[in-house]
C-alpha cells in the first residue's frame, strides 16, 4: 500500500479539535465538510550556468463547504482559530442560502460512501524530503544542467528544474470523515537544446513521482536524465522530418499516458459528461478494443508512486480504482459525490482541490491502460510499415475526441525493423478510433507524465501511462 495507517494524533494537531468542534455543533445545513490544508512547495531552477530561481512556499488555511436547500456555499480561511472558523462557516450558509433563493438547478443529492475515510494516512517514502538539505538539491540541479550543457558544443541552452510539493491535509465533515495525510510529490527535469546550421531540436528528459528522495532516483541517476536529454537532442540534428500519412504506429507509455488523459480521460470525467460529452450516452457499449482496460487509479498497490497517486480525495472519500474501458467496453465515469448521486453510482475519490481556497472539482489522478502479454520486439515484427513514437510533449483534444499531440522522436520501421530516427512532430486522430484499432499491447508498463499539471481551471498534479500499444493514426506536420 502506498500510504501507511498510523494512529491519529489530535494533541499534535490543535486545528483538528477546532475543525471537529465546528462540525460536530453545525446546524442549518444539510452536509458541512472542512478541509484544512497546509502546502510547502520548494524549487531550484538552473538555466545556462546561472541559478535562476530558488523558491520557499508555505500557504496554509481552511476551506468550508456547506450544502443549504440545494445550493453549495463555500468560503476559506487562513486564519484557523476557532472564531475565524466559526465565521467562515457563517459565511458558507448565508453565500449558500442566497444562492438557493435565485437558482433553479439544485444539488439533488449526495452518493452514499460506505465509509468515509478516517485515521492518519502517511505516504511511505525512501528519503523524506524534509531531511535532504537544500544544498544537496541545488547541487544536483546544478551538477545535471552542467553535464547536459556540456555534452556536445552542439547544445547550446540547458536548464534543469527540481520542484517538490509537500502536503498535509485534515479533512472533517458530517458524514463521518476525520482523517489527517500527508503526501511528497517531487519531480525533476532537464531540457537541452541542440543546434547546427538552421537545424534546432529541444529534448526534455525527466520524472515526477509521489514518494521521496531515494524514490525519485530509484531508477536513473540525475545525471542520466541529463546526458540522454542531450544526447537525443545532438541525433536529432541530422534526423529527417516524419511525412504526413496514416499509419501503424506503435506508442510508448508516456504517448499512451497523454492520450488516456487528454483524450479520453477528459471526457469521462461526470462534469464533462454533464455538459454533452461525445460519450454521454455509451455506458455499456464498446468503444475500444477488447484489448484495452484504462483505469484511474488514486492508490495503486500494482503501480504505486504515480505523480497523482492520493490515498483520500478532499471529499474525504477513499481513493479506490475506477474502471473507465474494460476490454473494450465503457464502463463509468469519474465523479464526485454531486454527480455519483445523479448516475445512481459510488464515488471513487475524484473530487480534488489544488489548495484551501479552492473548491473540489472532479479531476482525474494516474490515467493508464492496463499491460497485457506483448512485447516491443513483437510489435516491431508484425509491422511491416510504420513508425515506433516517443517522448510525449504537448497537445490538445476536444470534447469529440479529437486530438493532436506532439512527440519528440519518430523511429520508421520497414519489414519489421527499425531504420531511420526521424524528428518528431504530430500524432493526431479520434481517440475512440485509435482505441478501437489497438491489435498489440505490452507487458511493459511505466508512468511518464509526472513532472506535467493538468489545467483544468485549477493546476493539479496527474500522472499517465500504460504499456506500448500498436494502433493506427495520422503522423505528420512539422513543429
Amino acid at each position: 500500500m502506498q500510504f501507511e495507517s498510523m494512529e491519529m494524533t489530535r494533541n499534535e494537531e490543535p486545528v483538528f479539535d477546532e475543525l471537529y468542534s465546528l462540525i460536530s455543533t453545525i446546524s442549518g445545513a444539510k452536509y458541512a465538510e472542512t478541509r484544512y490544508h497546509c502546502r510547502i512547495i520548494n524549487e531550484v531552477n538552473f538555466s545556462n550556468g546561472e541559478i535562476e530561481l530558488i523558491r520557499n512556499v508555505s500557504n496554509s488555511g481552511c476551506g468550508i463547504r456547506v450544502l443549504v436547500d440545494g445550493c453549495w456555499g463555500f468560503t476559506s480561511t487562513s486564519n484557523t482559530s476557532k472564531d475565524a472558523l466559526k465565521n467562515a462557516l457563517y459565511e458558507a450558509i448565508s453565500i449558500a442560502k442566497l444562492l438557493s433563493g435565485n437558482k433553479k438547478k439544485k444539488v439533488e443529492g449526495l452518493a452514499e460512501v460506505n465509509q468515509m475515510a478516517r485515521g492518519h494516512l502517511e505516504a511511505r517514502v525512501k528519503g523524506n524530503l524534509k531531511n535532504i538539505d537544500i544544498e544537496q538539491k541545488i547541487k544536483t540541479t546544478k551538477d545535471a544542467e552542467w553535464a547536459a550543457r556540456n555534452y556536445s558544443e552542439k547544445i547550446k541552452s540547458a536548464s534543469c528544474i527540481y520542484r517538490e510539493i509537500l502536503d498535509h491535509k485534515i479533512i472533517v465533515n458530517t458524514d463521518g470523515a476525520e482523517v489527517q495525510l500527508s503526501d511528497s510529490k517531487p519531480e525533476f527535469n532537464v531540457t537541452a537544446i541542440a543546434a547546427e546550421g538552421n537545424e534546432t531540436a529541444t529534448i526534455s528528459e525527466g520524472i515526477g513521482i509521489t514518494g521521496g528522495w531515494d524514490d525519485l532516483f530509484a531508477k536513473h541517476d540525475p545525471l542520466d536524465y541529463a546526458i540522454l536529454a542531450s544526447e537525443k537532442a545532438v541525433k536529432l540534428l541530422k534526423a529527417n522530418h516524419v511525412p504526413g500519412e496514416s499509419a501503424i504506429i506503435i506508442l510508448d507509455p508516456g504517448l499512451v499516458g497523454l492520450i488516456a488523459h487528454e483524450a479520453i480521460g477528459h471526457m469521462v470525467e461526470a462534469d464533462f459528461v454533464q455538459s454533452g460529452s461525445l460519450v454521454n450516452d455509451k455506458i455499456g457499449e464498446r468503444v475500444a478494443s477488447d484489448l484495452v482496460t484504462l483505469i484511474d487509479s488514486g492508490e495503486s498497490k500494482t503501480f504505486p508512486k504515480g505523480a497523482g497517486t492520493i490515498a483520500v480525495d478532499d471529499e474525504g472519500v477513499r481513493a479506490e480504482n475506477a474502471v473507465i474501458i474494460e476490454n473494450g467496453y465503457l464502463e463509468s465515469f469519474l465523479h464526485n459525490r454531486e454527480s455519483a448521486f445523479i448516475f445512481d453510482t459510488k464515488p471513487a475519490g475524484n473530487a480534488r482541490a489544488y489548495e484551501y481556497d479552492d473548491d473540489p472539482l472532479i479531476r482525474m489522478r494516474n490515467t493508464f491502460l492496463e499491460p497485457k502479454r506483448d512485447t516491443v520486439d513483437d510489435m516491431l515484427k508484425e509491422t511491416k510499415h510504420g513508425y515506433l513514437l516517443k517522448g510525449a510533449r504537448n497537445g490538445q483534444a476536444d470534447a469529440n475526441g479529437e486530438f493532436m499531440f506532439a512527440f519528440q522522436e519518430a523511429y520508421l520501421i520497414e519489414k519489421g525493423e527499425i531504420k531511420e530516427l526521424m524528428k518528431g512532430a504530430s500524432v493526431s486522430g479520434n481517440a475512440l478510433d485509435v482505441l478501437r484499432s489497438v491489435d498489440m499491447v505490452g507487458k511493459d508498463f511505466a508512468y511518464d507524465m509526472g513532472t506535467g499539471y493538468c489545467g483544468k481551471v485549477q493546476p493539479m498534479k496527474v500522472d499517465g501511462g500504460g504499456p506500448h500499444i500498436r494502433c493506427f493514426a495520422t503522423v505528420g506536420g512539422l513543429q
